[in-house]
């Protein structure tokens, strides 16, 4: 098919004039069969997020990120700084989850589940909907001189949106120092905890800025995730796309007229009614193609359907489709590179699910004491010094805690703190303990020794050491 001469394509960002100034979107309201299903999956999402750091599970919060202390819970189980190497696979697993998501389905993830687009065009982009009207109403007043109206109206809505971002950064801050001491600063008073109420203003001016200025240049220039769906889709990927063998046929699109036999004429389906551009939140054409501004809404969908169906022609001329499947009709089907993504995800969450059973409520860690060599006491016993550190990370404190030495026959002694101890909830034990040893027992001036940890008569965990001897001139 030939491009007719006055279709012109763009070359830059379409959020840019041509002066390099900033142009604003005001996008239509949408509506439609997508738009509703996409309010249900955002209403279980914003509940999801705003409940999540208040979720327990066995005492643990269910989701946590407190960067500061090393310390994450991901779905009830904690990541201690012992356990970073689960923390990383469980990263690794949520990129590549959302790669394969990428290459199979487009940019699935931002139109959504992505938080942004959800408060953004669910909570934020509502609100200003009911405030200051549709898409013209919103263009009017923008350019209205700045009377009791527009003040009214615009002051209503920068309340609204400052109150909302002081919730949402509340929320955030439990997400990252933990729901209960959020909740303790909340008690005890913001003048009691200054440094926390700077931190609380500051998140609530960065997402008050996102929101009400940022907005869609979020997903065009500061997310990364969009930069890569260039080298993640291929034309087996499905998007949502245009179909162009049907909109433009031969003549290319025309503005509809009653009584016209637009397939006799050579004209295609698309009446250049503009519609699918107006109430995109990002501002481009869709019928130029996949652009790295498309976060996949939907709502071109849905008004494209609208308009097909005022105008009696299928629906469909826009929709979730791949670029082999509008060429040639080719149904969705796994590639070797989707199944590639597949098989490392699976291995990837074999190897956590098998890490996370076999990892112990209790981590061990007993260290020689540095600079100390052994001492020789009576009877040809060799005694060492030791530092001792467990990790309690559950969230219940773990009592009638000891040390047993299981590789040899010998002493154990703990300093000060008697044989048995507590270690509490999600908390550190750490002292001293001496280890005494005949030196028949020992072979050489290095022995590696086994040391069990004990709850009880229960062995909970096991630990090894570097023990100290005479050296031997066999």
């Amino acid at each position: 098919m030939e491009t007719p001469e006055n279709e012109t394509f763009r070359d830059s960002i379409g959020t840019i004039t041509e002066e390099g100034k900033r142009a604003w979107v005001f996008p239509k309201k949408p509506s439609g069969k997508f738009y509703e299903y996409r309010k249900y999956v955002s209403y279980i999402l914003l509940a999801f997020l705003l409940l999540a750091p208040f979720v327990k599970i066995n005492g643990n919060q269910f989701l946590m990120f407190n960067v500061l202390e090393r310390r994450f819970n991901i779905f009830g189980f904690p990541f201690w700084p012992q356990d970073f190497h689960l923390f990383v696979i469980s990263m690794l697993i949520g990129v590549i989850f959302i790669a394969l998501f990428t290459v199979a389905f487009g940019r699935i993830f931002c139109g959504w589940i992505c938080p942004q687009t959800i408060f953004m065009e669910m909570v934020f982009r509502r609100i200003e909907y009911w405030i200051e009207g549709d898409r013209n109403k919103q263009r009017k007043l923008d350019k209205q001189k700045w009377d009791a109206e527009k003040i009214r109206k615009k002051g209503l809505k920068t309340i609204i949106f400052v109150l909302i971002s002081f919730i949402i950064a509340n929320v955030f801050l439990a997400y990252l120092i933990s729901s209960d001491k959020l909740i303790q600063y909340i008690s005890e008073g913001p003048l009691n905890n200054i440094s926390t109420l700077i931190s609380l203003l500051i998140f609530t001016a960065v997402f008050y800025f996102v929101f009400a200025w940022f907005r869609e240049q979020v997903c065009i220039i500061a997310c990364p995730y969009g930069r890569l769906q260039g080298a993640l889709l291929d034309t087996k990927s499905i998007v949502v796309a245009y179909d162009h063998k049907r909109g433009e046929a031969e003549n290319g699109r025309k503005k509809f007229r009653k009584n016209e036999d637009r397939e006799a004429l050579g004209h295609g389906d698309c009446i250049d009614c503009m519609q699918c551009v107006h109430v995109c939140p990002t501002g481009i054409d869709i019928r130029n193609g996949t652009q790295l501004e498309c976060v996949n809404c939907t709502a071109c969908i849905d008004e494209c359907d609208h308009i097909m169906e005022s105008i009696n022609l299928p629906k469909g001329l826009i929709r979730y489709a791949s670029e082999e499947n509008i060429e040639n009709k080719t149904p969705f089907k796994l590639t070797p590179r989707i199944k590639g993504y597949i098989a490392v995800l699976a291995i990837l969450t074999g190897l956590l699910v098998g890490m996370l059973f076999l990892r112990n409520d209790v981590e061990a860690n007993v260290l020689r004491l540095p600079g100390q060599l052994y001492e020789h006491k009576e009877n040809n016993i060799i005694s060492n010094v030791f530092t001792y550190k467990l990790v309690n990370k559950t969230s219940k404190d773990i009592e009638d805690v000891s040390f047993k030495l299981m590789s040899h026959k010998g002493e154990l002694k703990l300093v000060s703190t008697g044989n048995d101890f507590i270690v509490p909830s999600q908390g550190i034990a750490e002292g001293t303990l001496f280890i005494e040893i005949n030196n028949s027992a020992l072979s050489g001036d290095r022995n590696k020794i086994k040391i069990g940890v004990y709850k009880g008569d229960k062995l909970i965990e096991t630990t090894t050491a570097n023990f100290l001897g005479p050296r031997s001139f066999k």
